[in-house]
């Protein structure tokens, strides 16, 4: 196109030097490099954008409940878009926010709302999707389902015995999440017992918590309904089985959001920010939905 345009030009000057050339043929020869030099200049910032969206990076850090859904969205974004970089950093929702906050990652993940003390930092929250809490026994564990009632009563240490809630004579082995995951404050919110839970062990992760209530028969935990397997067993609660159905229609009352956190005033880069905008459309809804949570949008 820059050829065409010097072309043009040359033309116009020999044309110039000739003495059959008239005025209007002077305007005409004016407008074509007119026409010309827009072209040039508009298909140079196309060039540029392609370029620009070529490429890039997109980093996220925080909850590792969100895994399956957030790498199902990064995979696709980088299958769309040859030469994108998605990064993912499991280190749990308080450290993700933290991470944003400080600038060390463009997306930070939370499975909780994000506290007053936060957004006063300037931080901004985004509903990606809605996952249920699973609360999970032992596959060898003769009790099926559980009233929210009795789960609190287990967590605060009254209720102490499987043979309490229809199960065997055995002490109730309790598992949970550490602290500043978004997964135990969900929890604990719902549950109404944060400050008062008796655990027996704080876990890091929610594959950690699964893998743990996997391999004892007493024990209990709560983890991510989109990443329970088939190694333990998730019981219905007031009679209500945890699904994508009763998470989306709230019969499922153990359930907290998934969040997308930003720092207001500090824009995300052009690829992240094309990440953003395809993750909180509708065109990224079945993805979602295939990665077992209810998708916000």
């Amino acid at each position: 196109m820059t050829c065409l345009f010097h072309l043009t030009f040359e033309l116009y000057n020999e044309a110039m030097k000739k003495d059959n050339i008239n005025k209007t043929g002077e305007n005409t020869m004016k407008k074509i490099m007119y026409v010309m030099l827009i072209m040039v200049l508009v298909m140079g910032g196309l060039f540029a954008q392609g370029t620009k969206e070529s490429g890039g990076m997109v980093s996220t850090d925080g909850s590792t409940s969100m895994e399956k859904v957030i790498g199902a969205l990064g995979e696709q974004f980088m299958a769309d878009n040859p030469g994108v970089t998605f990064t993912y950093n499991p280190t749990g929702s308080g450290s993700g926010i933290t991470a944003v906050s400080e600038g060390r990652c463009d997306i930070g993940l939370s499975s909780r709302a994000l506290k007053d003390a936060e957004k006063a930092q300037g931080l901004k929250e985004t509903v990606l999707a809605y996952d249920g809490i699973a609360i999970i026994v032992n596959n060898d564990n003769p009790v099926s389902n559980l009233s929210l009632d009795q789960i609190a009563k287990m967590y605060t240490g009254q209720i102490t015995n499987w043979k309490e809630v229809g199960g065997k004579d055995a002490p109730i082995v309790l598992i949970g999440r550490e602290a500043g995951s978004g997964t135990r404050d969900g929890f604990e919110s719902i549950t109404k017992t944060k400050d008062k839970n008796k655990y027996r062990q704080e876990l890091t992760s929610t594959g950690d918590v699964i893998a743990t209530v996997g391999r004892n028969t007493d024990a209990i935990g709560y983890a991510s309904l989109a990443s329970v397997k088939a190694t333990v067993k998730a019981v219905t609660v007031g009679g209500v089985v945890p699904s994508e159905k009763t998470v989306k229609d709230g019969s499922y009352v153990v359930q907290r959001p998934f969040m997308l956190v930003t720092k207001t005033g500090t824009p995300l880069s052009a690829t992240a920010q094309k990440f953003f905008d395809y993750i909180t459309s509708a065109k990224a809804s079945s993805i979602i939905s295939a990665s077992g949570v209810v998708s916000a949008n």
